[in-house]
């Protein structure tokens, strides 16, 4: 009968030891990389189309979970619904992330009269909205516009407009769909220029903010180095922090 002695047994504890401790770090490596892979993913914002809502070198943590298209039992799950800032694949190059507020889903009709949004016959009344351009821009501000289309219109788009727009001049839009504004109307290129969002394109939603640094504007989102850890120590290199914006989340 074989058997190990109490000294034995002493100089054996520190390799049980070790080989515990090396178990729960790889099991946190594990749990952390699926949290980070498809639970979360690191953004930062490039251009001003959200202000005063996200600004130009804002750091995103945005929720893959929760518009999830096979939801887990254990996962927080809900539809899209008006209001919902979201990051999604732009449509017309889906290698591109944009963020932007959901203003209309399936079935909804939607107007701009005078740069005010119109939703089912009903003004918008929010307190995000931005206006910074004085002059007035017929496509832009009276959507839909369908007499003319500016030379940044996509020309699908503008094909498409003519099929879903109803005789009352809304645009209906149509089911899977949704029509989303940047928070700064007259500075922001959106559904009005490219179209709605497939429900498929769209990645969640800004959870919080976890940095916030002055930054050199740019187009589309721009995802955080590599992941949300590797993004923070970038952006902890560079100086012009805006510490009244850490950790603050985004509505």
């Amino acid at each position: 009968m074989s058997h190990v002695t109490e000294p034995r047994r002493r100089e054996m504890r520190p390799y049980f030891l070790a080989l515990r401790t090396l178990q729960s770090l790889a099991l946190s490596i594990v749990v952390a990389l699926f949290i980070v892979t498809f639970l979360f993913q690191a953004f930062q914002i490039p251009s001003g189309s959200m202000e005063r809502t996200l600004l130009v070198g804002d750091y995103l943590l945005v929720d893959k979970s929760l518009y999830a298209g096979d939801p887990a039992p254990l996962l927080p799950y809900r539809e899209v619904t008006r209001g919902d800032i979201v990051v999604f694949h732009y449509p017309l190059h889906p290698e591109t992330y944009f963020v932007k507020r959901v203003v209309a889903v399936p079935g909804d009709r939607v107007r701009m009269i005078d740069k005010r949004l119109f939703v089912n016959g009903k003004p918008e009344a929010a307190t995000y909205v931005a206006h910074v351009d004085p002059h007035f821009d017929a496509y832009r501000d009276n959507f839909p516009e369908l007499r003319f289309a500016p030379g940044n219109v996509d020309a699908r788009w503008w094909l498409e407009m003519h099929r879903t727009t109803s005789a009352a001049g809304e645009l209906v839009v149509p089911a899977g769909s949704y029509f989303v504004l940047g928070d700064n109307r007259d500075d922001s290129q959106d559904s009005r220029y490219w179209g709605f969002v497939p429900r498929a394109n769209i990645v969640g939603r800004p959870l919080l903010i976890y940095w916030s640094r002055s930054e050199v504007s740019g187009s589309g989102l721009v995802a955080a180095r590599g992941d949300t850890l590797s993004g923070l120590a970038y952006a902890m290199s560079h100086l012009h922090t805006r510490w009244d914006r850490m950790l603050r989340t985004v509505r």
